[in-house]
């Protein structure tokens, strides 16, 4: 097997002050970062559900995120919700391929892919609304 996954390691610019908000990116984190343990581990069965838990509650999250957006007239809102469905659309994407056998062994791909996708939102779009926030 090759070297495991690098883990999600909490970071200040995935706070956005809001505890409701905050409290999700942690649980997120937590989530993925059983994804990689399942990886190493090789428990293949449950990571497809552990997909769907994501993606059921990144769609909530981001319901949440978009309410807040709205109420402080953030100035970049259809470029931060359109991100959002560009996300909730990839995650489907990596869920599907998952499911389907695309990743076959190559899981640090697997791995690498979805850290990328909770990762690059936090560090451009969620840092920006964390700064405006804060303003």
């Amino acid at each position: 097997m090759s070297e495991a996954p690098a883990r999600v390691v909490w970071r200040n610019e995935f706070s956005l002050g809001i505890p409701a908000v905050d409290h999700e990116h942690r649980e997120m984190v937590a989530l993925i970062n059983e994804i990689f343990v399942r990886i190493e581990a090789d428990d293949t069965e449950t990571i497809a559900d552990d997909l769907g838990e994501i993606h059921a509650r990144i769609s909530a999250h981001f319901a949440l995120e978009e309410q807040i957006m709205r109420r402080e007239g953030y100035d970049q809102f259809d470029d931060h919700k359109a991100d959002h469905e560009h996300l909730l659309d990839d995650i489907r994407e990596i869920m599907d391929a998952y499911a389907d056998g695309s990743y076959g062994d190559r899981k640090d791909a697997f791995a690498g892919r979805l850290q990328r996708w909770f990762v690059d939102h936090f560090k451009t779009k969620d840092a920006r609304l964390h700064r405006r926030l804060r303003t």
